[in-house]
């Protein structure tokens, strides 16, 4: 039976989120989009409050949180600020491969620790030249005794600079494609890891997104993950669990959008009624809701899949590609009623424009979602 309804302590975390995001994190969100300053006192807040690094298996000190949980939590945090939620909830994107296929010593020293103190941590995949597809990556990796010797670049790294270790996918041969990737957990303090300058975003702009370059960096054999040729195999795991995450992001942002133009909708009078009462704006407030509530059933369905251990990668993929397109069709309409004032920056709904955008193009742009999306439905149609 396909139930989403949580118990009294989960619900009661839920709430914790959403009050966190209505005190805690939407005061601050203009602040941090404009300066690009780190959110680093409100991050400290949020591991305080027992919300970050939700995918911590209980023995290792964390929540152990699964999926439909996570979800929930983070789209209460992305309706505060979806660049200051992504700031820390990329840690759980980079644990994803460490839970997934980190044995007992990996865990306790890498996750352990990050359930005593604010700890930051980044997911190393995407390339200057390997963005979607992920088989093309040329980071490399050589045996060398007990150690691996890695050489290449990441881009568009979350956490790039704040990060006390790293997850990178990297080949031991480029032309073997996935055949030949190797998971690693790569200690940020290791010689010769050196991260880029920060990137100036359009949206999200207070997250640390940049280029890291590994030159000879020295990993000890005890930080692969799983075994050699393994490491496509684990990252795309991975992202069958933080898809949902995402998804449900968008779903965070689009019903702080909404929320706003209802209320602007009955400030705002024109030909003598607030332009709610107008047919034109009421169907543009309709839409926002079906469309909002669609994806949240999606991206609960999808997270719900995988905490019951079944294939979600379909499911995933829709939830992320429906929240995309959704969560900036929602965002650009509440402009569209804010009208001039929307399109200014001293209200809010240009900048959740902006944070949106992003949605269509990081784990997997909407062309991946629908190349997914195809495949799953031609191989389960017995057609490939």
């Amino acid at each position: 039976m396909l139930d989403f309804s949580l118990n009294e302590d989960q619900k009661a975390f839920v709430d914790t989120a959403k009050q966190f995001a209505v005190q805690e994190i939407m005061p601050n969100a203009a602040h941090y989009d404009q300066t690009m300053e780190y959110p680093w006192p409100v991050i400290e807040k949020a591991h305080e409050a027992g919300l970050m690094n939700l995918y911590i298996p209980q023995e290792y000190g964390g929540l152990g949180l699964g999926a439909l949980e996570s979800a929930m939590v983070y789209e209460q945090l992305a309706y505060g600020c979806s660049g200051i939620t992504t700031a820390f909830a990329a840690n759980d994107l980079a644990l994803g491969p460490l839970v997934i296929a980190g044995n007992k010593e990996q865990l306790k020293e890498f996750a352990e620790p990050m359930t005593q103190k604010p700890m930051m941590a980044a997911y190393c995949v995407t390339e200057p030249g390997a963005g979607s597809d992920v088989s093309a990556i040329r980071t490399t990796a050589k045996k060398d005794g007990d150690h691996y010797i890695l050489n290449g670049s990441k881009m568009w790294i979350t956490n790039a600079s704040r990060a006390k270790w790293h997850f990178v996918l990297a080949t031991t041969d480029p032309s073997l494609g996935p055949k030949a990737m190797c998971a690693f957990v790569v200690p940020a303090d290791l010689e010769g890891i050196k991260p880029g300058k920060k990137e100036v975003n359009l949206g999200q702009r207070c997250s640390d997104t940049r280029a890291i370059t590994f030159e000879n960096v020295k990993i000890p054999s005890k930080y692969l993950l799983g075994k050699e040729g393994e490491g496509f195999k684990i990252a795309m795991k991975a992202f069958d669990h933080s898809r949902p995450m995402v998804a449900a992001l968008t779903v965070g942002v689009a019903q702080c959008a909404m929320d706003h133009a209802v209320k602007y909708s009955f400030d705002r009078k024109a030909f003598g009624k607030p332009i709610a009462l107008h047919q034109g704006v009421a169907f543009m407030i309709a839409d926002m809701a079906r469309d909002i509530e669609a994806t949240r059933l999606l991206y609960q369905k999808a997270a719900w899949l995988g905490d019951q251990k079944q294939r979600n990668s379909k499911n995933a993929a829709i939830a992320k590609c429906m929240g995309g397109d959704m969560c900036v069709r929602v965002t650009q309409d509440a402009i569209q009623i804010f009208g001039g004032y929307g399109y200014n920056c001293e209200y809010p709904v240009e900048k959740l424009y902006r944070d949106a955008k992003i949605f269509q193009i990081y784990e997997g742009t909407q062309q991946i979602q629908r190349l997914i999306i195809s495949r799953a439905v031609f191989e389960e149609a017995g057609l490939v």
